[in-house]
């Protein structure tokens, strides 16, 4: 895996109800593209950011599922996630990274700045035409 630009904290967003020692690990569904089962597990190192994915998973999910986010630790290497940078975004502003080994989850963090209900709306137009999209794609 390439050199990651950051040292962390880390942190993850999602609906799961985790503990201290729990790992996250790759294997499972993408909340964006149910049909694809995810080769990495994604994390960022901007709390927000985690946030804005948690509310995303629980949007996805239909509102099932409380959003939360987690402290990290890569138990392994890790990479910039390639799905926004540069493909998206030059660099990594994001401050976003995968990996193929498990996450280690330190503690649930609760001080995360939730999303407007417009900016939570603006989201759900974006998600929707990419969901529509065939052509939108997530590099796994």
């Amino acid at each position: 895996m390439t050199e990651a630009l950051d040292a962390g904290p880390f942190f993850h967003g999602t609906t799961a109800d985790l503990r201290a020692g729990d790992l996250l690990t790759a294997g499972f569904r993408s909340n964006y593209r149910p049909e694809v089962v995810m080769n990495h597990v994604y994390f960022t190192a901007l709390r927000d950011g985690a946030g804005l994915a948690a509310e995303l998973a629980a949007e996805l999910a239909a509102g099932v599922g409380t959003p939360r986010v987690y402290a990290v630790e890569p138990t392994g290497p890790f990479e910039n996630d390639p799905n926004v940078t540069d493909k998206k975004f030059p660099g990594n502003p994001t401050r976003s990274y995968r990996s193929t080994e498990p996450l280690r989850v330190v503690a649930e963090v609760t001080d995360w700045t939730r999303l407007t209900p417009e900016a939570l709306q603006a989201w759900r137009d974006r998600l929707a035409v990419l969901r529509a999209d065939p052509r939108a794609e997530i590099i796994n």
